[in-house]
């Protein structure tokens, strides 16, 4: 159930602390949702602490953390601290587009617009690729919200403010959904103009849900060749599923294409490991040698976070773990 009252909100950040105590594996993507909560609880001190936590055991992406640590810091008084850790996020210059629209859409929320488009121009003359196609999901939402403050700022379009617009598929464009001048509209007393109003607000909202409430990835299992030895040394009954580790490869490209031209969105491979699987079979009450656990485990571990997008983007590494670009890899015609 969705929290509603920040009293729902901090009991939801009190279970997700516990599971982390229970899932040390997952505890980073855990403990910064329950960050995210305890934020939306009115907790900030809280949430800093939490941030500040993970900052301390050399976590997997320290940038995004810091990101989301200013962004909380400037909302409860902390405007000093929150903007020497922006200056420092934006100069290591992340990889990633999560960080980056992170800091631009704090200095936005606080009026910066100039410095809010410099940064988010900036991440997109280094993260988006020359082919269109490659443009991910995260890429695609920093594009959009360099779209939405560039016409807050009267800018005329450029390339990248083009490619947002092409990235669009709801009925509002992204021109009326980001024109300053649809907040007139509200006060407006015209019965055509407030119609028309609602109509965009409902495009808007429904763009927003569907990014809040993307389903987890139809998710395959994926073991690595020593923990799938392990494995089939310890339940021998699940051989059946897994007779070679060639062939768990190719069934797992098999099965991730085969779901593919069928229609099925939001695919991944989640990374396997024995003790986590045998840790999943105690929770469920069941023996991991139960051949109907599996597909219920890559689940659970879509459902933290865990899976990975297939099929990979352009020249990325293959998934299987070979070094090889997937395309020379698993990503061929011949798998």
């Amino acid at each position: 159930m969705r929290p509603d009252t920040p009293a729902d909100d901090t009991t939801e950040a009190e279970r997700l602390l516990r599971t982390a105590g229970q899932y040390p594996e997952d505890r980073e993507p855990l403990l910064l949702r329950a960050a995210a909560h305890l934020e939306l609880a009115g907790e900030r001190e809280r949430a800093t602490l939490l941030y500040d936590d993970l900052l301390a055991s050399s976590p997997v992406d320290p940038l995004l953390i810091r990101s989301l640590k200013a962004a909380n810091l400037w909302e409860y008084g902390h405007e000093a601290e929150a903007r020497a850790i922006i200056d420092g996020v934006r100069a290591a210059r992340p990889e990633q587009p999560a960080p980056w629209q992170i800091i631009a859409e704090t200095l936005e929320a606080h009026d910066e617009l100039e410095n809010a488009e410099a940064t988010l121009t900036e991440a997109a003359r280094l993260l988006v690729p020359a082919e269109a196609e490659d443009v991910s999901y995260a890429l695609h939402s920093l594009l959009t919200a360099r779209h939405r403050v560039r016409r807050l700022l009267a800018l005329p379009h450029d390339a990248h403010d083009t490619l947002a617009d092409g990235l669009h598929t709801a009925d509002v464009p992204l021109d009326e959904l980001h024109d300053p001048k649809r907040l007139w509209a509200l006060g407006s007393s015209d019965p055509a103009e407030l119609q028309a109003e609602i109509v965009r607000l409902r495009s808007e909202l429904g763009s927003y849900r569907t990014a809040l409430s993307r389903p987890f990835p139809v998710a395959v299992l994926h073991w690595p060749e020593r923990e799938l030895d392990e494995l089939l040394a310890a339940y021998p009954e699940l051989e059946a599923e897994y007779p070679t580790y060639r062939a768990h490869l190719t069934d797992i490209e098999a099965s991730l294409r085969e779901l593919a031209q069928s229609g099925t969105p939001n695919l991944g491979i989640v990374p396997a490991t024995v003790p986590s699987y045998e840790a999943f079979a105690a929770s469920e009450s069941s023996t991991p040698a139960n051949p109907d656990l599996l597909p219920q485990y890559a689940t659970t571990l879509a459902a933290r976070g865990r899976a990975t997008a297939w099929p990979p983007l352009r020249g990325a590494a293959c998934w299987c773990g070979s070094g090889r670009a997937y395309g020379e890899c698993h990503g061929g015609t011949a798998t």
